[in-house]
C-alpha cells in the first residue's frame, strides 16, 4: 500500500470519509485513525496495527454532538468531567450506542470517548464529520509513537495517509476513566491525574474491578525490543555501550551509556519517554535503565508505562 504524507488535516479528512486508515498527531500520543462508524474500516485498524480484536479503541470527537451517534447515554460524572476537561487528554467509557459497530468496542457494552484538544486533531475530526475509532499508532506492543516519524517507521505502507503534526506534548496515553456506573473508575492513569478528577468528582474510585473495560489495560503495551529494568537511583545502572538510562537525576560524570537522558522535570520525563525506547532500539541498546519516581500526580501515570514496559520486557 502507498502511503501518501500530508501537512494539511482538511486533506487527510478526506481519507476517513472514504473509510481510509489516517495517522494523526494528537496532544498524548499519534492516533491510526478509521471511520469509527464502519465495522470494515474499523477492523482494517486492528490489522494494520496487528491488535487482539478483543482490545478496545477509543473513538475521537470533535463536538459534544457527535456522541449521539457513538454513546447512548451521558452519566452525570461524565457530564462533569466533559465540562472540566473537554477537549483534552482524558478518555470516558460510557454505553455503547446500539447503532455503533461492536467491533470498536472488542465486543463490549461500553465504549471509550475522547475529544482530543490539539489543534490539527480538532481540524481533522471536524472536517471528517464522523467520529474517528483510533489507538496509538504503533505496532501493537511497541512504544506509542510520539512524532510522525515514530509512527512512519511502524505504519508507512500499512495505512493509507499520514498527517504530519507536531511532537505529542504529554507523551503518555490519556487517563481513562469508567463513567458507567454510580460512581466513577480510574481504569488508567494519564495526565489528568487522581487529584485533579477527585476534585470534580469526590466519589471517583481507584479500585477497577473490570480494567478490561479500557484500551491498552488486557495486553502487553510500551515496551521496546530491550529489556527494561526499574531502578531507585542511577547508581545501580550498569553503564556500557549496550545500556541506556533514563531518570531525573543525573548518572556519575564517569558512567557512559549508550542512550542516556536526564529529563529536567516529571513532565519532561513523560514526554521523552516513548521516543527514548524507540531512540534505544535504533541504536542496539539491549537494556535500559528507567528511574523510579514517587507516584504522585503524572507520575504515577509515568511509573504505570515503565512498570509495563519492564514486565513486558522480561
Amino acid at each position: 500500500m502507498h502511503t501518501y504524507f500530508t501537512d494539511d488535516p482538511v486533506e487527510a479528512a478526506k481519507f476517513i470519509s472514504s473509510d481510509k486508515l489516517v495517522v494523526f498527531p494528537t496532544e498524548t500520543v499519534y492516533g491510526l485513525g478509521g471511520n469509527a462508524l464502519n465495522a470494515a474500516a474499523v477492523e482494517s485498524i486492528y490489522e494494520a496495527k496487528g491488535r487482539p480484536s478483543s482490545n478496545p479503541l477509543i473513538v475521537h470527537v470533535g463536538a459534544i454532538a457527535d456522541l449521539s451517534r457513538v454513546v447512548e447515554e451521558i452519566t452525570p460524572s461524565a457530564h462533569a468531567f466533559m465540562d472540566a476537561f473537554f477537549p483534552g487528554p482524558i478518555t470516558l467509557v460510557l454505553p455503547r450506542h446500539p447503532s455503533l459497530p461492536k467491533v470498536v468496542s472488542g465486543g463490549l457494552d461500553t465504549v471509550a470517548i475522547r475529544m482530543p484538544s490539539l489543534p490539527i486533531a480538532l481540524q481533522l475530526l471536524r472536517s471528517a464529520g464522523l467520529p474517528i475509532a483510533a489507538p496509538s499508532a504503533n505496532i501493537s506492543g511497541r512504544p506509542s509513537a510520539t512524532t510522525w516519524q515514530s509512527a512512519a517507521e511502524d505504519l508507512d505502507g500499512r495505512v493509507s495517509c499520514i498527517l504530519r503534526g507536531p511532537k505529542a506534548t504529554v507523551g503518555l496515553e490519556s487517563t481513562v476513566v469508567d463513567c458507567t456506573g454510580r460512581s466513577p473508575i480510574l481504569l488508567r492513569p494519564g495526565a489528568i491525574s487522581v487529584g485533579s478528577l477527585s476534585a470534580i468528582v469526590p466519589e471517583i474510585s481507584t479500585d477497577a474491578p473490570d480494567i478490561f473495560r479500557s484500551p491498552g489495560l488486557r495486553h502487553h503495551h510500551y515496551a521496546p525490543s530491550a529489556r527494561v529494568c526499574v531502578i531507585s537511583t542511577p547508581d545501580e545502572a550498569i553503564p556500557g555501550d549496550q545500556t541506556g538510562y533514563i531518570g531525573l537525576a543525573p548518572p556519575h560524570a564517569d558512567a557512559q551509556f549508550k542512550q542516556c537522558v536526564v529529563a529536567s522535570h516529571v513532565k519532561d520525563y513523560s514526554h521523552r519517554l516513548f521516543e527514548f525506547f524507540r531512540d534505544c532500539d535504533r541504536s542496539g541498546v539491549t537494556t535500559i535503565y528507567c528511574q523510579s519516581l514517587v507516584e504522585t500526580g503524572l507520575a504515577h501515570a509515568l511509573m504505570d508505562r515503565i512498570r509495563r514496559a519492564a514486565k513486558a520486557s522480561r
